[in-house]
């Protein structure tokens, strides 16, 4: 029997925690699901230090679809009228094991040990997101699924995972996180930076030239390409689920009176801190764009067109608003699957002016790749026991560390481990 088998659970997760700790270099998983639930994405990274001392280097990034059974089933649980407490039970372990497969397929394609990845950080998929409540009856809350003892369990690695929820706990909206670690990864760069991402919602980091996490700016900015994706959906009979690199708007006409009308949206008004998901812009506000789209007599092209200038003026009209009265913009980094639109790309560069328009890649993280990147670096933060929230962007009362752990306590390279790796 081996001195760590003779330990008692409660020494080996110390052990383990520390070991961790202690090393100059972890390697790291992070796991991302976002608003698109269009599958997980697994980054593996190597990082040494913490906080403003980080460095990470990615090895590897891949991206699991879900099949369209379960997106169905995900999609289902996100509206009220067709969800079901037993639905998202079950979904809660199904999608975990989805998680754990993603994390041990990186390390089957890169060749890395499962036994040698050091800490998992998994930010699961939201289910509902509450962030501020429009009346008595609702309670500010957040949830997200993706069981992180599924996680821990089915690879035998520490798992971090539930990064929103003491945020909120602390009177925060649980949203935007990737601004801390925007921070601790760009603080030192001399000129404004913008740090844009463009998935289903859009959101932005501002930091200022040297500026410190009191100066940081971060909140959504509104659809990234969740209403242009719908749209598509409900023209077409779900025959096809996007506008791809953005050909059908390129074909059609923005209809200055829709987008106008649609950025008097209260959200955009709103100052920040200030988050938004699928219950503000899902599938009942993207009906009622259609069906004004429809009374104007827009084509389907003109639709989708309008639709996707929605998102490049509401980003635009956000820096105008809430960032440029703050500090400079020198630069813009575009991150998301919303880097693929050619005609949001386009569209967004002219409309703002004189700033470069980069990709996050210029910047040393795949764009594809950066929010489970981020949560990867979340994870290294909560082991270090560090306070990873910005209350200037999610309007928290204080300062907390995000994140909860779950450790199987049956030691590194256990036999279940090795059992699921072997059935990929």
């Amino acid at each position: 029997m081996s001195a760590h088998s003779k330990m008692s659970p409660r020494s080996r997760l110390l052990d383990e925690a520390q070991r961790v700790v202690s090393k100059p270099e972890r390697t790291v998983i992070g796991l991302m699901s976002g608003t698109s639930a269009d599958g997980v994405t697994a980054a593996l990274v190597r990082i040494s230090g913490n906080y403003t001392s980080t460095r990470l280097a990615t090895v590897s990034y891949k991206t699991h679809p879900y099949d369209e059974e379960l997106r169905r089933r995900v999609f289902k649980s996100f509206d009220p009228e067709t969800s079901s407490v037993d639905l998202i039970c079950e979904l809660n372990f199904e999608i975990g094991r989805k998680f754990a497969e993603a994390a041990l397929s990186i390390c089957k394609s890169t060749g890395v040990s499962m036994s040698d990845v050091d800490l998992i950080g998994s930010h699961g998929q939201t289910v509902y997101h509450i962030p501020r409540p429009g009346d008595e009856e609702n309670v500010r809350s957040t949830l997200q699924i993706g069981e992180p003892a599924v996680i821990a369990e089915q690879t035998g690695v520490l798992t971090v995972a539930d990064f929103r929820k003491m945020d909120v706990a602390a009177g925060g909206e649980g949203a935007p996180l990737v601004p801390y670690v925007d921070y601790i990864l760009f603080s030192r760069r001399a000129k404004g930076m913008a740090l844009q991402n463009i998935g289903g919602i859009g959101n932005v980091t501002y930091i200022p030239p040297d500026g410190g996490e009191e100066d940081v700016i971060a909140f959504d900015t509104g659809p990234g390409n969740m209403v242009v994706d719908m749209l598509v959906q409900l023209y077409t009979g779900s025959k096809m689920s996007f506008d791809p690199e953005g050909s059908i708007a390129l074909k059609g006409k923005v209809s200055d009176k829709l987008l106008e009308e649609t950025m008097g949206t209260d959200f955009f008004k709103m100052k920040p801190p200030k988050s938004t998901g699928r219950e503000l812009f899902g599938r009942d506000f993207t009906r009622s764009f259609k069906k004004k789209a429809d009374f104007m007599g827009l084509k389907f092209e003109d639709a989708v067109a309008t639709a996707t200038a929605l998102t490049t003026e509401s980003i635009a009209k956000s820096y105008e608003d809430f960032v440029r009265p703050r500090g400079r913009i020198d630069e813009v980094y575009i991150s998301g699957g919303g880097m693929k639109n050619k005609a949001m790309m386009s569209w967004l560069g002219k409309r703002l002016g004189d700033v470069p328009v980069r990709a996050f890649e210029d910047l040393g993280v795949p764009s594809e790749s950066r929010e489970a990147v981020y949560f990867a670096v979340l994870a290294n933060e909560f082991i270090h026991g560090n306070f990873s929230n910005l209350c200037a962007a999610t309007g928290a009362t204080k300062r907390v560390i995000l994140g909860s752990l779950c450790y199987s306590g049956t030691g590194r390279g256990s036999q279940r481990m090795s059992e699921n790796l072997s059935n990929l």
